[in-house]
């Protein structure tokens, strides 16, 4: 098995809640180098979609809500298109995260280099499935709060396509029959790291925008870009390891729930992506 330890990313064993979002932590610290950049580039992709909801839905910086009950109903669509775009963002970053967690397990280190170059990163799947996720939470997320029981389920569709390499249209249905083990362990922990990280994305942007105000370093011309480069930058830390977090619960779940530890326990080394495969694929 792995090397195990307090550092190690993936010790090969059941985690404690506690020690899967530290497990999460250090995949993102080492593969920030790839994941940092790629979720602002998409984080800042979202922040220009939303803007022209923001202006019909009359939406101010820098929290971006409406003013009043009478565009109720636009901001609403603003609320279900964010859901949408976090939850398609998510799952991009869940492909690299996912393969570098993988690797992890398997106690290798991997390279952002080696992720952008792998020939098997099935990113044609990804960006398939990272559409039809993103409208079954569009439609979740404009019929209630029913979105949430969809990101809770839809975690580790990247993980289920890159890991397991199961079959596109199989990934979904992976992930939400993984999510629903264990007592919906998956799905829990999955709604603990967003709502985790949602306090601390809206208190470290808050904080950031209200000193910026407070010192006068922002103008009222410049307040809607300031507050798009500040949540954009917020986001991207937390998409990211939102991403991670998916890859990690993904993992763990298996190995609670189909002996993967013991299966790599048992296979040959060196071990490889392979040795993925055999339980539960």
């Amino acid at each position: 098995m792995p090397e195990t330890g307090p550092t190690v990313v993936l010790p090969g064993r059941p985690l404690t809640i506690g020690e899967t979002l530290d497990s999460a932590v250090l995949l993102l610290r080492g593969q920030a180098a790839l994941l940092i950049p790629l979720a602002a580039a998409l984080a800042a992709g979202e922040q220009l979609l939303l803007l022209p909801l923001r202006d019909v839905a009359g939406a101010t910086p820098p929290l971006w809500w409406a003013p009043s009950l009478s565009a109720f109903a636009p901001f609403w669509v603003l609320l279900s298109v964010g859901a949408a775009t976090e939850a398609m963002i998510i799952l991009l970053l869940g492909n690299p995260a996912a393969r570098a967690a993988g690797n992890a397990l398997l106690g290798q280190r991997t390279t952002a280099r080696e992720l952008l170059r792998a020939p098997d990163g099935r990113w044609g799947s990804t960006v398939g499935l990272c559409a039809l996720v993103g409208a079954v939470m569009l439609f979740l997320s404009l019929i209630g709060p029913t979105w949430l029981v969809g990101f809770a389920l839809l975690g580790a569709v990247a993980p289920a396509l890159v890991i397991d390499r199961v079959a596109p249209s199989r990934a979904i249905r992976r992930s939400a029959t993984l999510a629903l083990r264990v007592d919906g362990r998956g799905a829990a922990l999955r709604v603990l790291g967003y709502l985790v990280w949602w306090i601390l994305r809206v208190g470290l942007g808050w904080g950031l925008l209200t000193a910026l105000s407070t010192l006068g370093l922002v103008s009222d011309r410049w307040a809607a870009g300031a507050a798009m480069l500040v949540w954009a930058m917020v986001n991207a830390g937390a998409y990211a390891a939102l991403a991670c977090l998916d890859a990690v619960v993904h993992l763990e779940t298996r190995i609670r729930s189909e002996g993967l530890d013991i299966h790599l326990s048992r296979a040959a080394t060196p071990r490889t992506p392979a040795d993925l495969l055999a339980v539960g694929g």
